[in-house]
């Protein structure tokens, strides 16, 4: 009965630390499917055309509107990717390969520009995911292709490879919409070709727009493993038991003295069961260090009733992931605990594999409970 005491103050302590280890940490966060935080963008505003021609003439007439379209994912609070298209005309006045020598102006040189963007929120690296945050700063950088006609002997039409980094502040209106403003520094050849003294144009561009995110913004925590309050149940409830195991002995104890027999004292050995549910990470069927020493307290009783029947009963989350994919992990989590079980010496026959797929509302009304492989 000693060693039981023993047993159950580590189950005790080990669930202290694990309390303890969740609170203190910091919590990450991800798009748990790929659908989720899936946005388009669209916005305007000026661009600058950066050609040393234009330094001669001055800056205020080479500025020309510039609208763009994006579509994008975030991976996280932090990453995202996204496909940005943007354009108008640009603005060039040069001198170069003019005759007369004066100033020529080129205007209503259209052209539309493609960009892969990676987005870095230094906000929410910095400072931690906040849903309620009001607003937040990203940078981005990528390469792209401007097409446009460039001018030369035949006026052909070109793709020309660029590249640009930038700013991007973001309001955060509700969980769905978000007022953007960006800035963004570019580097391509110039699209003036013959008319351009510089092989390269600059453009440095300033937008402002809005952000809508499918579905809203939707992350996950990977800290919402078990709730605190299941375990503190689980553990009372198995307190109790034993508590009643050791009134049953003592009352046994008591009945053998009375009794004047050959066998001069009755000991009877109650087995107390050991925890029943082993709880999983979102998406995962690797056992930690909760769920192992739970195992360690089911194979105990397991062995010590070699005649009882046990079921190992499988489950995962119906509110993430397709039927499929929880069928798949609810079948994984199940025969994880059965090998563990089996290692531990636990008869195979005494075991049968169920998996129930995905589930909810088992414990709580909770949903990370449902990843969870219970014994009955």
């Amino acid at each position: 009965m000693n060693s039981k005491l023993v047993i159950l103050s580590l189950l005790l302590a080990g669930a202290s630390t694990a309390m303890a280890q969740s609170n203190g940490a910091k919590d990450k966060y991800f798009s748990e499917r790929f659908k989720d935080n899936i946005f388009i963008s669209v916005g305007a505003g000026a661009q600058l055309n950066v050609n040393p021609d234009n330094f001669d003439y001055g800056f205020g007439h080479a500025i020309t509107p510039q609208i763009h379209l994006s579509v994008g994912k975030l991976f996280n609070p932090t990453w995202g990717v996204r496909f940005q298209a943007a354009g108008l005309w640009s603005t060039l006045y040069s001198k170069y390969g003019m005759v007369s020598g004066t100033y020529n102006e080129i205007k209503n040189k259209h052209y539309l520009t493609t960009r892969i963007d990676g987005l870095y929120n230094i906000t929410n690296a910095i400072a931690g995911y906040n849903p309620d945050r009001l607003f937040t700063v990203s940078a981005f950088a990528g390469p792209g292709l401007t097409w446009a006609k460039t001018f030369g002997k035949q006026d052909d039409f070109n793709a020309l490879i660029n590249g640009s980094v930038g700013l991007m502040g973001q309001f955060n209106v509700n969980k769905y919409l978000d007022i953007n403003i960006e800035a963004r520094g570019e580097v391509s050849p110039s699209m003036f070709g013959s008319k351009s003294s510089a092989y390269t144009d600059g453009a440095v561009s300033l937008t402002a727009g809005v952000t809508y995110t499918f579905g809203g913004k939707n992350f996950v925590s990977c800290n919402s493993i078990v709730d605190t309050k299941s375990i503190n149940d689980e553990v009372n409830r198995y307190r109790n038991e034993l508590a009643a195991a050791q009134q049953e002995l003592a009352a046994a104890k008591n009945a053998a003295g009375r009794v004047e027999t050959v066998t001069k004292e009755v000991v009877k050995e109650v087995q107390v069961p050991g925890p029943r549910a082993i709880f999983f990470q979102i998406g995962k069927t690797k056992l930690n260090d909760q769920g192992k020493v739970n195992l360690l307290l089911a194979a105990k009783a397991m062995k010590a009733n070699p005649d009882k029947k046990y079921k190992i009963a499988g489950y995962a989350d119906k509110a993430t992931g397709s039927a499929r994919i929880n069928q798949k992990l609810s079948e994984k989590r199940a025969k994880v605990v059965y090998d563990a079980l089996v290692a531990e010496g636990v008869n195979p026959n005494q075991m049968e594999i169920i998996a129930n797929g995905g589930t909810d509302n088992m414990f709580y009304n909770k949903k990370e409970l449902n990843r969870v492989v219970i014994l009955e």
